[in-house]
């Protein structure tokens, strides 16, 4: 038995052998029709020499018609497409058979429609369906033929007459052996039509993933990617085109390029006079604005687009928006700069320390007059002010060569506890205000730091709050807390609500903790707009500071690879809170 030749696997390949079918049970409808056809053609002209035959070709057509519509409700059912095919087949055959008895058997008009059967069957069977039904119409023709001449079957109709039997095997044979070729070149042809199929099936699905991979390419590259033809306008755009230029891909395509992207033409033609040795490449740097009005800044590089013969068809275009990059290469420039005029600043402090010294050391012997009172007070009261401000001189430049000159850090493992609980202390022995002060500390807590440099950052902080509240008429409260959160936590205790600077703080390796340090005052808070400067060198609201206590306890807690933060809200007081490596604990 035959089998059907699928051209895929799994449901795809069951739908076809189902399509297959269907064309089988087509093939029988039209043999069906022609054989009605040529019946009533036989019936009208020569009717009295086939007699009661022609009836039974009517029957036999019907039985077709009959037999078609029966499988075509049998095809969804069917289980096994090969065994149906088979089954079609020898149906077709013995239809035929009963077409060449019914019409006069060797003299039968409806011979030639084995070899249809045979042709068709060859579509849909493998070698050994074909040569089956190349069988099975050879055995029906032969039936026909001897057993009408033997006696076996009654003479129905057509022309009557006998001939030897070897000249009927002869003839036999030789008709078997024509279907029995026909059959094989037919498979052999539709074998090979098979095989050419399924090479375009290959070919076309290997086709369709490599534009799909094309696609997915073009539309996940993370850059702005358009082509254009010789003339300039945009024949391609992918969505990160689309996201930079604000433009949708149905309103770019078509455009010129330089409607869509001012300055970018500029590039192709710069590329086109100057091609290297890859071929045409232009890199350019363009400010844009783009269809949503922001300003930008577009890194673009062309190269030309060529056909399968290597002539220019137009250009490929790629672009980034490198608008940050600008910006960070603007302050890395102003950084530059700046770095310059503080080495230059810092070598000037130095270098007027050692004037002020001999100004404020003059002064003095001045002053004194061999150890008599200056007669004239008013000299006395100006020198006092020569002194007092070369002093506050000095002190500013001591305090600009600690922020620009930070001393190198000497660390080892301090509590930070006791170093809050040390200044709290004596603070309270230096300062005359009066304020309620409330500590929280975890005497655990470890970190590693400079000591020394630590205690000045605690100490600005604590300074700052009691100098907040010493003119302040609400309610006067400092608190300190010293703290420790997991490293995976993001906010801390008694902060709740205000954004976390310890998220950016490394935590140690070895413990995973971070360590914090909350220092609060119910004093006037401070506003908005200074908060964001509160942390810039030689910004300060104090009519004798310098600005840049602050901007140095910056600088120290970030030394300490920690980071601090302020918050305050006008009228209800300020919280400066820092954050360390903890890098143990005191058990």
């Amino acid at each position: 038995m035959g089998k059907v030749v699928s051209l895929g696997r799994g449901e795809r390949a069951d739908a076809k052998a189902r399509t297959g079918l269907g064309w089988l049970l087509g093939a029988r409808l039209l043999l069906a029709g022609l054989s009605l056809g040529l019946a009533a053609t036989l019936d009208r002209i020569e009717a009295p020499e086939y007699g009661s035959g022609i009836e039974g070709v009517y029957w036999t057509v019907v039985a077709a018609f009959l037999a078609t519509i029966a499988s075509a409700l049998m095809v969804a059912r069917t289980r096994n497409p090969t065994r149906f095919a088979t089954v079609q087949v020898a149906i077709d055959v013995l239809i035929v058979t009963a077409l060449v008895y019914f019409s006069g058997g060797r003299e039968s008009v409806f011979t030639f429609l084995y070899a249809l059967v045979i042709l068709y069957g060859a579509l849909f069977l493998d070698r050994n369906g074909v040569v089956l039904s190349a069988g099975l119409g050879a055995a029906g023709y032969g039936f026909v033929l001897f057993g009408v001449e033997v006696g076996w079957l009654p003479s129905v109709g057509g022309p009557s007459g006998t001939r030897p039997l070897p000249v009927l095997g002869a003839y036999w044979g030789f008709y078997a052996g024509a279907l029995l070729v026909l059959g094989m070149l037919a498979n052999t042809l539709s074998a090979e039509l098979r095989r050419t199929g399924a090479a375009l099936d290959r070919s076309t699905t290997d086709l369709r993933r490599l534009r799909d991979l094309h696609l997915r390419t073009v539309e996940s590259i993370e850059s702005g990617l358009l082509t254009t033809d010789e003339d300039g306008h945009v024949t391609s755009f992918n969505p990160e085109a689309e996201r930079i230029t604000g433009t949708k891909v149905r309103d770019a395509l078509g455009r010129r390029l330089e409607e869509l992207i001012p300055g970018a033409q500029a590039i192709l033609e710069t590329a086109d006079a100057n091609p290297s040795d890859g071929g045409p490449v232009g890199r350019e740097r363009i400010s844009y604005r783009n269809a949503r009005g922001e300003e930008l800044f577009l890194g673009m590089a062309s190269s030309s687009l060529r056909d399968e013969g290597g002539d220019q068809v137009g250009h490929v275009v790629i672009f980034q928006d490198v608008t940050s990059v600008v910006s960070m290469e603007r302050e890395l420039r102003q950084s530059e700069r700046l770095a310059a005029v503080g080495e230059m600043a810092a070598r000037m402090a130095h270098e007027i320390r050692n004037p002020l010294a001999s100004i404020s050391g003059s002064v003095q012997v001045l002053q004194g007059d061999g150890g008599q009172e200056d007669p004239d007070p008013e000299r006395a009261r100006l020198m006092g002010i020569v002194l007092r401000e070369v002093d506050r001189l000095n002190h500013l430049i001591s305090d600009f060569l600690r922020y620009s000159r930070p001393a190198p850090l000497k660390m080892e493992p301090v509590p930070l506890a006791g170093l809050v609980e040390e200044i709290a202390e004596m603070s309270e022995s230096r300062c005359d205000a009066d304020f309620e002060v409330s500590l929280g500390l975890d005497r655990t807590v470890v970190v590693m730091a400079d000591p020394s440099q630590l205690r000045a950052v605690i100490w600005n902080l604590w300074n700052n709050a009691s100098e907040a509240m010493a003119e302040w008429h609400g309610e006067r409260r400092l608190s300190a807390r010293v703290l420790r959160i997991p490293g995976d936590a993001t906010q801390g205790a008694g902060t709740a609500g205000r954004n976390d600077p310890c998220e950016g703080s490394a935590p140690a390796p070895t413990t995973g903790e971070t360590a914090v340090l909350e220092i609060e005052d119910s004093g006037p808070g401070i506003e908005f707009e200074v908060q964001a400067r509160i942390f810039e060198p030689f910004f300060t609201t104090k009519r004798d500071g310098t600005g840049l206590g602050l901007a140095t306890v910056q600088r120290i807690v970030e030394q300490h690879g920690g980071a601090i933060e302020v918050s305050s809200q006008p009228g209800e007081g300020t919280l400066f809170r820092m954050c360390l490596r903890c890098v143990g604990s005191i058990p």
